[in-house]
Formats: C-alpha cells, structure tokens, sequence
C-alpha cells in the first residue's frame, strides 16, 4: 500500500504546581506518528442501464476495499460528457489508479491521456479504449463471445434460413469483436444474414425498432442475434407482437435475470453467460497491484498479464475471461448452481 509519512509534534504543556511553591514545571513531548494514506481508485461507469454493472460495481468495491484500497464510484449516465467531467475530477483528485467503462473511447481518449501524462495508471474494463496505451485491459473473450452465439443460432436452426444481426453500439470496441466472432460462425451455414442493425448507446427501445423495420422487409426468418440481453427484451416484444415469439430463435449476451427467465420459458434460446465475479474481482486486484507499484506483467502477483492487445497504437497488458453458452439444458447448473440468479427467480413463471 502506498504510504505517506507524517511528522506530528504534540506538545504536551503539563502544568504541575508543585505543593507548597509557585513555580510551573513544563514538559515539551516530541512525538512521531506514521499515517499510512491508502491507495485511491476512481472507477467510472458509463450507465446503470444494464442490469450486469450493479453486480461488477458491488464486487470490484468489495475487493479493492478487502485489499485496503478506497473507490471513489461515479456514473455518467450514459452521458459522454459527464463521463469526461468526472475523469477530470478523479485527475484533479490525484487518484492513484483510474478504472473506465467507457461510452465512446474515442471521445475520452484527450482525458484519459492526461491522466497517463499525470502518472495515473488506467485500466480499461470490458472495453478498450484506443491509442492511449492503457496500463490493462481485462474483459470477457468478446470474439468467443459472438462465436458462442454465432454458433447457438447454427445448432437451432439446422435447416437454414434467414437471420437479422441486432448489433449493439458502434463506439463499443467490443461489439465489432462480437460481431468478428459471430460472422466467423456463421460462415459455412445455411444462414444467411439478411438485416444488421446498431443501437446507438445500447439503448434497448432502437433494437425493437430494428426488429420492427426488419420484419417489415421480411418475415421469412429463423433467428435474430442481439447484441445483449437487454436488447433482445425489445426484440421478443416486437416477435411477440407478430405472434412470431418461441418460433423464431434468439441469442444474446449477459445472462441477465429476464433473460433466464424468457430461455426457461422458451421465447430466448441461449444467452452468453460471462464470470462478472472473476472479471470484477480480478480486476480490482489487478488495480490495486498497479496503484502499489507492482509488475502485472512478469511480477510475482496472483495475477499475471501475459497476453497483449494491440489498441491502435500500443500493445497493452491484456487478460481475458472465458464466457459460457447457457441454455435451458445447463441453466441450473451454470446460473442457479452457481449462484448468479436463484432457482425461483428463474423458474417464477413455470408452474410446477
């Protein structure tokens, strides 16, 4: 833990009237204290919309605190000018280590730069911010990821057949590598891509209107790929609405509880599920190791850094998560057995 020492001088002035004379007796106490100063982390999120940042806010909090470390959280909203707002703030603080989810990386990249050129460490989480040669970028396998869903939409729809691809939003670095995945997957089938659409700041209400507009152009669909779970809340909305839910198959990310529930149901087909808890928790390890001086790299923490990701300008220290496919099939034993949601939340709308 980064320290900071403090010289205290107490002067301790003990007047004692000594019996039976008028003189003052005085003690000068000289006292040297040492105050240890803990580690500051500034960890920034883009918005609350998507139910999984709760849970990375909670566990990355808890760890970098069981750690000794003090996290300064703050939310823009989705705002990107707030999020530049309040990485200006965390640079005027001196935070020791900054820790971003960003809106749009090429909009924060003057800001974030700053914080480097200031000797703060910056960590990218599930998203990349490019050319600014961030100190860590940790995230889930976001080219698994779309292969994981690419390949989920193979298995449901043997015969072939048309797909729309409901992407979510372009200033997303990982999006393209979910879409890099998928594409791969894809390729060699008997589906055939027919609409792609983006959805500017994950907003869920574009991906319906995606969904509507497509449907529009055609009917004669197997399955949709969404860009989250999220998105896919507004796409079955729009299927339902055609009569069209649990006929055509849907694939998503992010195991969100809704999206559990529509799987069981039989309205989603499969979600990704990705390891928030190992992602989070990591993570804050990983900042804190950094705040103290510590090699990510090559050192003798826990955790190592060993791969690197080539940002546009840099190869940075990267470590990557493997993600799950869930289905009906393993829901209990990869979401319920392992804790993410609970059997009767899942299972709410099944009867018995």
């Amino acid at each position: 833990m980064k320290k900071k020492k403090w010289l205290f001088l107490t002067v301790l002035i003990l007047a004692m009237m000594l019996p039976g004379c008028g003189n003052t007796q005085q003690e000068l106490r000289i006292e040297e204290t040492e105050k240890e100063e803990k580690l500051q982390i500034g960890l920034s999120f883009d918005s609350f919309v998507i139910e999984r940042w709760l849970r990375d806010r909670d566990m990355f909090v808890s760890t970098a605190q069981s750690l000794g470390a003090e996290v300064n959280v703050q939310v823009a909203g989705g705002i990107v000018e707030e999020q530049i707002s309040q990485i200006e703030y965390f640079i005027k603080k001196k935070m020791d280590v900054i820790v971003v989810i960003p809106i749009d990386g090429e909009a924060l990249y003057d800001v974030l730069k700053e914080a480097k050129d200031k000797g703060i460490y910056v960590i990218c989480y599930d998203r990349v911010v490019e050319n600014i040669g961030a100190d860590l970028y940790i995230t889930i396998d976001n080219e698994k990821v779309g292969t994981l869903m690419g390949e989920a939409l193979v298995q449901a729809c043997p015969q072939g057949g048309n797909i729309f691809a409901i992407n979510g939003s372009p200033t997303d670095g990982n999006v393209s590598e979910v879409v890099k995945g998928f594409t791969k997957a894809v390729e060699g089938s008997k589906l055939d891509i027919v609409y792609t659409g983006y959805c500017d700041n994950w907003l869920a209400e574009l991906a319906g209107a995606h969904a509507a507009k497509a449907l529009e152009q055609t009917k004669d669909i197997v399955g949709i790929m969404c860009g989250n779970d999220d998105l896919a809340s507004q796409v079955v909305k729009v299927l339902s609405e055609n009569r069209m839910a649990g006929k055509v198959a849907v694939v998503a990310q992010d195991a969100d509880l809704a999206a559990c529930q529509r799987i069981v149901e039989g309205t989603q087909d499969m979600t990704v599920y990705k390891p928030i808890e190992q992602e989070a928790n990591t993570a804050a390890e990983f900042a804190v190791a950094l705040g103290n001086g510590e090699d990510i790299v090559s050192g003798n923490g826990k955790y190592k850094a060993e791969d690197t990701f080539y940002d546009g300008t840099y190869d940075i220290p990267y470590y990557k998560i493997d993600p799950i496919a869930v289905t009906a099939e393993n829901m209990d034993q990869v979401i319920i057995d392992g804790g993410f949601h609970t059997r009767e939340d899942v299972y709410l709308n099944i009867r018995e």
